[in-house]
């Protein structure tokens, strides 16, 4: 298993200056990460219009011997004029290519988004599919692999994904499959992981502490009613020697991203997640 790490994991640290965006790499290489993840969140820069600071990212990352393997963008298909939205994915797709990055995540509707009625989600699918071909095919003339991410309210039950997967219907555009996001819809993790495996491009390892009563403030209220939180990789509730095993079993040879977004300080949590993960992985 290759295992690397998301941007998005260090948001917090971005943010407030105590990492710098040129000093990822070296700081994943120096915990064990194989490869990055770029996550438009959180990196505090717009990579396709800052190009000096794509290119030093790029260079840092061959310095340090860390692959850049995915890019991660949000995107809204519904809210936003399509046409432009198409366009401006287009530019991040360019830039993924620029960087030598061969896998590329959008996101198709905005997290928080849910349909009240089936009939508005047929509605949805209806929408998303043409804007996904469409730049599915022109991430095809760039050697890039699409996919769509099990994220927010909307497209992250298995069955939405297959769904969109199969209706886009191009061979690079698949799933960025997270492990742990179906806890936000109330879907069993292991399930789910073993019917997307097939059309996973990219692998996201995540754990969360899950309740059935509130605890408080900073819990996620899922549509059921249960609650959860992100925690360092291996010490939340999620079975992941179980799911870790369905992915060895299934023989994923793809990057597997170690994706922190818990309340604990990153700089901490986030190696002590690889470090879990890679023994977590060896035992499974």
């Amino acid at each position: 298993m290759q295992i690397g790490l998301s941007t998005y994991s260090l948001a917090g640290a971005l943010a407030n200056g105590r990492v710098g965006l040129l000093d990822l790499p070296g700081w994943a290489a120096t915990h064990g990460a194989s490869h990055l993840e770029v996550a438009e969140a959180g990196l505090g820069v717009d990579l396709s219009s800052d190009q000096a600071a794509a290119e030093g990212l790029r260079e840092r990352a061959g310095e340090s011997g860390i692959a850049l393997v995915n890019y991660v963008v949000g995107a809204d298909f519904l809210g936003n004029d399509a046409a432009e939205e198409i366009e401006r994915v287009k530019t991040h797709l360019d830039t993924a290519h620029r960087l030598g990055i061969s896998r590329f995540r959008h996101d198709v509707v905005p997290w928080a988004w849910r349909p009240a009625s089936y009939t508005e989600y047929r509605n949805a699918l209806e929408r998303v599919v043409p804007a996904s071909r469409e730049l599915a095919d022109y991430a095809a003339g760039l050697g890039i692999t699409t996919s769509v991410e099990n994220h927010g309210m909307a497209f992250n039950v298995s069955e939405r994904l297959l769904q969109l997967v199969h209706a886009v219907d191009r061979e690079n555009f698949k799933i960025t499959l997270d492990i742990g996001n179906f806890l936000c819809v109330d879907e069993l993790p292991e399930s789910a992981v073993a019917k997307l495996l097939p059309y996973a491009a990219v692998v996201h390892l995540k754990d969360f502490y899950s309740r059935k009563r509130s605890p408080g403030e900073g819990w996620l209220r899922t549509l059921a009613g249960d609650y959860i939180q992100g925690s360092v990789l291996g010490l939340g509730d999620m079975d992941l020697p179980r799911i870790l095993r369905l992915i060895k079993d299934f023989g994923f040879s793809g990057p597997c991203s170690v994706e922190y977004e818990g309340r604990e300080e990153s700089l901490t949590a986030v190696p002590e997640s690889l470090r879990n993960a890679a023994a977590l992985w060896e035992g499974c």
